[in-house]
C-alpha cells in the first residue's frame, strides 16, 4: 500500500476508536479455541496470551522453550525462507535462510537478564527485572518470519506473552511461524498459546491493539506511517522501530577491494530489504573509480544514467514528478530482474545494480529497497560526512564508513548519532551479520532503545531491606 492510503486508513480507524466504547479486559473470553495461537478473534487472542503468561513465571521454563524455539527456526529455515518469498515476493531465499539461523544462534535469551545488588551500611537492594506481562507486537512484510522469531525469544526471555499483529501481506507465512513456535512452547512443556494473532489481520486490527486495556506494552517495528499511528492512539509505553536510509563512507584511507565486497555483500543481502543495509555510497572522488571496479568485480553492475531513468520510471511511482513513491512490486526483487524489466541484459548472478550520480538523485533521497545503489562522489571525507548526514534524514538509525583514518571514523560516529554504525565491514555487520554483538530484527531509533534484546522488553523493580540481611 502507498504511505497516504495507510495514513487515510490511519485517520479514518484513529477516529472510530475515538468514539468507540474500548474492550474490557473482563470481557476476554477463553472459550475460543485458537489453532496454536490463531484466533478468530483479538478478544481470544489477548485472552489466551494473559493466561499463557502466568504459566511461564520461572527461568527454567522459558529457557527450555526458547531452546525449543532456536531448535524449530533452524529445522525450518528453508521452509520459512521460501513461504516468505512466494507471499510476499520480496528477497532472496539463500539470505533469508542466513537470517533465520541468525535469529535462532544470535538472540540473547535469559543469561542477558541479570539481576543487581546493592549492599551498604543501610542495609541491602536488589534490582530484578519484570515481565511487562503481554507485549503487543507489530511486525513488517519486509522480514515477517525473522521479526517474529526474534520478538518471541526476546519477549518470552524477558517473561512476557506477545500478541503479534502481522502485516496483511505476510499474514500466512506469520501465522505459520507462529505456530510454529507455540508448538515449540508445548514440547519443551510451556503453553500453546505464548505468542498468540487473529486470523484475518489488519490495519484496524492492529489499531484496536494500540488501545487494548491490560496490555501495557507496544512494541511497533515498520514505517513511519504505522510508527505515527501509533503514537497518536495510544498512552502505552511505546518502542519504535522506524525506517532508516542508510549511507555508507568510503575515503582515500579505506581498504578499497575490502569496501567493495562489503558493500556489495552487504547492499544485496536480501536484495537490500533489511533496514539496516547500505542504500547509497559516497565516496571520496580520488577512490571512486577505483571503488567503482573493484564492486563490479565482486558483483555489481554499473549502469548508465539513461539506464537508472529507464529503471525508476518502472519502479517508481509518480516519476518523473513532485510525489514519488516506491513502488511495492519492486521492493526486494532481484537485480538482473529489475535490469531486465528495464530492458537492460546483465549477468543473472549481478548482486547489485550502481551507478554514479549526484547527492540530489531520487534513489539517494528515498529508501527504495531495492538493490540499485547511486555513487556519489565528494571532495574530501568531511564532506562525504556531511553529505551522509544530510541524506539520512535524521533517521539515526544507522550508518557504515570504511576508512583507517582514526580523526574521520570519529567524526562519522558523532555527526550521524546513529543507533548503529558500521566500520570497515557491511552494515549488517553491525546487527550481528559479520560482527559482534547479538542479533535484533526491531532496531528501536524513534523512541531510543537502539538494539533490542530481553532486557528491552523487562520492567526494572527494586526491592530494598533496610537494616538487615546482609552478612557483613
Amino acid at each position: 500500500m502507498e504511505q497516504q492510503d495507510i495514513a487515510e486508513i490511519v485517520k479514518r480507524v484513529i477516529s472510530q476508536l475515538q468514539h468507540a466504547s474500548p474492550t474490557t479486559e473482563s470481557s476476554c473470553s477463553l472459550k475460543e479455541q485458537g489453532d496454536y495461537g490463531v484466533f478468530d478473534t483479538l478478544d481470544g487472542a489477548v485472552a489466551a496470551a494473559t493466561a499463557s503468561q502466568k504459566q511461564i513465571g520461572t527461568i527454567a521454563i522459558r529457557d527450555n522453550i526458547i531452546l525449543e524455539i532456536r531448535r524449530m527456526t533452524k529445522k525450518h529455515a528453508k521452509e520459512l525462507s521460501e513461504m516468505a518469498v512466494a507471499e510476499t515476493g520480496f528477497g532472496r531465499v539463500e539470505d533469508k535462510i542466513k537470517k533465520h539461523l541468525l535469529v535462532a544462534h544470535r538472540t540473547p535469551g535469559t543469561e542477558i537478564l541479570a539481576p543487581q545488588a546493592v549492599s551498604g551500611d543501610a542495609g541491602l537492594s536488589l534490582m530484578e527485572n519484570a515481565p511487562w506481562g503481554v507485549i503487543a507486537s507489530v511486525t513488517p512484510s519486509t522480514n515477517p518470519t525473522c521479526t517474529v522469531i526474534n520478538n518471541a525469544i526476546s519477549m518470552i526471555a524477558g517473561g512476557n506473552a506477545v500478541v503479534f499483529a502481522p502485516h496483511p501481506a505476510a499474514k500466512k507465512v506469520s501465522q505459520y511461524t507462529i505456530q510454529l513456535i507455540n508448538k515449540a512452547s508445548e514440547r519443551a512443556g510451556g503453553p500453546a498459546s505464548i505468542c498468540t494473532t487473529v486470523l484475518k489481520p489488519s490495519l484496524e486490527n492492529a489499531q484496536a491493539l494500540f488501545v487494548y486495556p491490560g496490555i501495557r506494552l507496544l512494541v511497533v517495528t515498520g514505517g513511519d506511517a504505522v510508527v505515527d499511528a501509533a503514537r497518536a492512539v495510544t498512552d502505552k509505553r511505546l518502542i519504535a522501530a522506524g525506517p532508516g536510509n542508510p549511507p555508507v563512507v568510503v575515503d582515500e584511507t579505506a581498504d578499497i577491494e575490502r569496501a567493495a565486497i562489503s558493500i556489495v555483500e552487504g547492499a544485496s543481502f536480501d536484495n537490500n530489504i533489511v533496514c539496516v543495509t547500505e542504500k547509497e555510497i559516497i565516496a571520496v572522488s580520488s577512490i571512486a573509480d577505483e571503488l567503482k571496479t573493484q564492486m563490479c568485480r565482486h558483483g555489481a553492475h554499473f549502469l548508465t544514467l539513461d539506464q537508472v531513468d529507464t529503471i525508476a520510471k518502472i519502479v517508481l511511482r509518480g516519476y518523473p514528478g513532485d510525489n514519488i513513491s516506491v513502488n511495492p512490486k519492486w521492493v526486494g526483487r532481484d537485480a538482473s530482474v529489475i535490469a531486465a524489466a528495464a530492458g537492460i541484459d546483465v549477468p543473472k548472478e549481478t548482486r547489485l545494480l550502481i551507478f554514479d550520480a549526484d547527492k540530489s538523485h531520487i534513489f539517494a533521497v528515498i529508501e527504495q529497497m531495492m538493490p540499485i545503489l547511486p555513487l556519489i562522489r565528494a571532495a574530501d571525507v568531511n564532506q562525504a560526512i556531511d553529505w551522509a548526514v544530510e541524506l539520512e534524514h535524521k533517521n539515526r538509525h544507522t550508518a557504515a564508513i570504511h576508512s583507517k583514518n582514526v580523526d574521520a571514523l570519529t567524526r562519522m560516529a558523532y555527526k550521524m548519532d546513529c543507533s548503529l554504525l558500521a566500520k570497515n565491514g557491511p552494515a549488517i555487520a553491525a546487527i550481528g551479520a559479520g560482527g559482534e554483538g547479538w542479533t535484533t530484527m526491531t532496531i528501536s531509533t524513534p523512541t531510543g532503545e537502539g538494539v533490542t534484546n530481553a532486557l528491552t522488553f523487562t520492567r526494572k523493580r527494586r526491592c530494598t531491606l533496610v537494616d538487615s540481611f546482609r552478612i557483613v
